[in-house]
């Protein structure tokens, strides 16, 4: 059983018991398993930040899970560091967290670069949509913290669809040095909250069914335009590297394209790579974690890999 260690939000020091880690539920394709497990609010979540799910958290046999209330990181931590850390946010259409395809196998990639990562399983919003960025933040807040300790320079942020929504608005809406990213890998995001090219469910998972803003426009129109995160970028926006398919049917590339407009149109470093092929979903979900013939992305990832490598690279 891993060791768990609680966080305090405000890095006091005070005396708090720790939380047991839960049974084990269905364990992904790989032997690796986090090195620690973090609680983001080890005292329980303030009131005012509930997402008011009370449904129990479940966990699917591909390791999507459902109904998070106790937001917590995985942390693992390569042989031979390289200085960098990524922060991970998992996809899932802010209706579960793919803690395998876009966790676990994402991790095990990462370390075999010597980057120290971290995968936050987070809150679904359930229509509070301050919510899942509010874990993310603090989960920056605790690797800022002991970056020192780790021998960490850099802690970058990465997403996928609604969780590259997510990564996209830590990107973004960063509140100071210790939240803001020093870097930004988006697959197939989730940029828009605009109905012409957003993803239906994580829209209203976000910001709850537009039936529910009936006779309050102005305040609809006001999140869309905040959440479209293609409006957010700013000057102090961090280096972002995107990756999308032409064929992607859940999100389309119109998403990518309109924020790789707008980084460009702002200065911002960005590199954007468009595959032809690959669909949705594919993150690091490998043939060798779903069976020969299985794998969306398989024709490009020969090419993909370098890519992405060498780019995190540039930005140690």
């Amino acid at each position: 059983m891993k060791k768990l260690i609680c966080f305090v939000a405000a890095f006091t020091m005070a005396a708090l018991s720790c939380v047991s880690v839960k049974a084990q539920g269905p364990q992904p394709k790989t032997e690796l398993r986090p090195d620690t497990t973090v609680l983001i609010y080890p005292a329980g979540v303030p009131a005012e930040k509930s997402n008011k799910i009370i449904a129990p958290e479940y966990t699917l046999p591909n390791g999507n899970i459902g109904n998070i209330v106790e937001p917590r990181m995985d942390l693992y931590f390569p042989e031979e560091p390289n200085g960098q850390m990524v922060v991970v946010c998992p996809g899932g259409g802010y209706m579960i967290v793919s803690s395998f395809n876009e966790g676990i196998y994402c991790a095990e990639w990462l370390l075999n670069q010597g980057i120290t990562v971290c995968v936050v399983k987070y809150r679904l919003p359930n229509g509070h949509w301050e919510v899942p960025l509010d874990d993310v933040q603090e989960a920056f807040r605790y690797c800022r913290a002991h970056a020192e300790e780790w021998g960490i320079s850099k802690i970058g942020v990465m997403g996928f669809s609604a969780g590259g929504h997510l990564a996209a608005s830590a990107t973004t809406l960063f509140t100071d040095s210790v939240t803001r990213p020093d870097f930004s890998v988006l697959f197939y995001p989730v940029v828009s909250m605009d109905w012409s090219i957003t993803h239906k469910g994580t829209r209203e998972n976000l910001l709850g069914p537009d039936s529910q803003w009936y006779g309050k426009p102005s305040q609809l129109a006001d999140l869309v335009e905040h959440y479209s995160i293609e409006n957010q970028v700013k000057s102090k926006t961090p280096p972002v590297f995107i990756v999308h398919c032409t064929d992607d049917p859940s999100v389309p590339v119109e998403n990518s394209i309109r924020l790789y407009s707008a980084l460009v149109e702002k200065g911002i470093p960005v590199e954007f790579h468009v595959f032809p092929t690959g669909k949705h979903g594919w993150g690091f979900n490998a043939e060798k974690y779903v069976g020969e013939g299985n794998d969306k992305f398989a024709a490009h990832r020969q090419l993909f890999y370098p890519l992405l490598s060498d780019w995190l690279k540039s930005q140690r």
